[in-house]
């Protein structure tokens, strides 16, 4: 095993304990009851301890339980800084606050940023006067109220171009000790920037975990329920039926797996959705990789992925893991659901289109959808035909995933189909 997979295999495994730690009253009485069932409704053994893996498996995967916790912490209103703040001073003063800064003079221009301000807000150039730049109402009613009275104004930022952000936006005065700030002429505005992005996601993906999975789960852990109970009355004792029920049974906790792995696929990458990756990755060799890596899956189609691209290298900024995931669900999709036209094409070309410069296209000819599912496709749990889907092993998860780390990329998708002439999926990259 690869040394840089061993403290990722150390932490999932401590996560699942945590989990099955904070269960343990659960667990506990879950397991005095089959006991119970056992000892006095001759529930045979090995049916119990079978259906308390179960009950285990699931509860390992449950989320964690939200502790809030509020601390106050006595700080001073306003910053204040040294008397004759010089510019060196103010440099050193925004770099330690290490969110992202800004200092603004008094007409609201921008007369310093650190480095985080800049990686996160390149369009705000020191010179240029902050409200005409970002046009955020709040961010402008902030500012005219902190240069007009000189006090401190405080709000949430919440952006959702190129990606959805929430920030805590302070805009205070920097006033000398003693001084009346209004009539200093080389007075200068604070602006802080507190992300809320990270809380924001947590809190959303917790409440569409437990949303998501309760919906999903509900059928397969009914049918494992209805088989449990089969085999406990009419099936007791019939060997063949209890084959083919375990059988079922497993099915079912196959399902439950692939979805519980899609959610927590789905969730860490939203998380983390807001931070643009800095990897280098070639393109062209990855098509490679995720042509080869599906060579069983098209064989067993009775179909070839065709692929069309050019010589050399090509190489984007990006998550390697990721983009694989990207074309090896595309691909597999297309080889899934679109096997009656014998191949899969996948292309790669260079565009110069509103700032992307890579297209990916991975284009099926089988039997397309309709016009009006095309739009929601990408949608959670969005299924056309939910009991083919089913049959095909999908969890309607995966173009939702696919979305999201485009979106990541600060890339697009799009999808076009037609009845009768396949499924046409573009990926743009920058």
């Amino acid at each position: 095993m690869d040394d840089s997979q061993s403290p990722q295999t150390l932490l999932r495994g401590q996560a699942i304990l945590a989990r099955i730690l904070n269960y343990a009253g659960l667990l506990l009485g879950l397991a005095g009851l089959f006991v119970a069932l056992v000892l006095f409704g001759n529930l045979r053994p090995d049916f119990a301890a079978l259906g308390y893996l179960v009950a285990l498996a699931f509860v390992a995967f449950l989320p964690m339980p939200v502790r809030t916790v509020t601390r106050i912490v006595e700080t001073p209103v306003v910053p204040v800084l040294p008397e004759g703040p010089g510019e060196d001073v103010m440099a050193a003063f925004a770099e330690a606050l290490g969110e992202a800064c800004l200092v603004l003079d008094r007409r609201g221009a921008v007369a310093y940023r650190n480095q985080a301000a800049a990686s996160q807000y390149p369009n705000v150039q020191r010179g240029k006067v902050l409200t005409l730049v970002m046009r955020n109402p709040e961010l402008v009613a902030a500012v005219d109220a902190a240069l007009r009275t000189g006090t401190p104004h405080s709000f949430e930022l919440h952006e959702t171009l190129p990606s959805e952000t929430w920030d805590r936006v302070t805009v205070a005065p920097i006033r000398s000790p003693g001084s009346d700030w209004l009539e200093e002429d080389d007075r200068h505005l604070l602006v802080t920037f507190q992300s809320l992005t990270e809380l924001k996601r947590v809190d959303a993906m917790r409440t569409d975990f437990i949303a998501n999975a309760s919906h999903e789960l509900r059928t397969p852990l009914a049918s494992l329920l209805g088989f449990i109970d089969t085999l406990l009355g009419p099936a007791a004792r019939d060997a063949v039926a209890r084959e083919k029920f375990l059988g079922i049974m497993r099915g079912q906790a196959d399902r439950m797996s692939r979805l519980i792995d899609d959610l927590l696929s789905l969730s860490r990458i939203e998380m983390y959705q807001h931070v643009r990756p800095t990897g280098s990755v070639d393109l062209a060799g990855l098509l490679r990789e995720v042509r080869e890596g599906l060579q069983t899956q098209a064989k067993a189609a009775e179909l070839d992925v065709v692929l069309d691209l050019p010589e050399g290298p090509v190489t984007v900024v990006g998550d390697r893991n990721q983009l694989y995931e990207v074309f090896e669900n595309l691909v597999d999709n297309a080889i899934k659901y679109g096997a009656d036209g014998k191949t899969v094409d996948v292309s790669l070309t260079s565009i110069d289109r509103g700032g992307f410069k890579h297209l990916v296209s991975v284009v099926d000819h089988g039997p397309g959808v309709e016009p009006e599912h095309v739009p929601r496709m990408t949608e959670r749990f969005y299924r056309i035909e939910v009991e083919t889907s089913r049959k095909k092993k999908g969890t309607g998860l995966g173009l939702a995933i696919v979305k999201h780390i485009v979106q990541r990329h600060r890339g697009q998708i799009s999808i076009k189909s037609r009845p009768g002439e396949g499924l046409r999926v573009d990926v743009m990259l920058p």
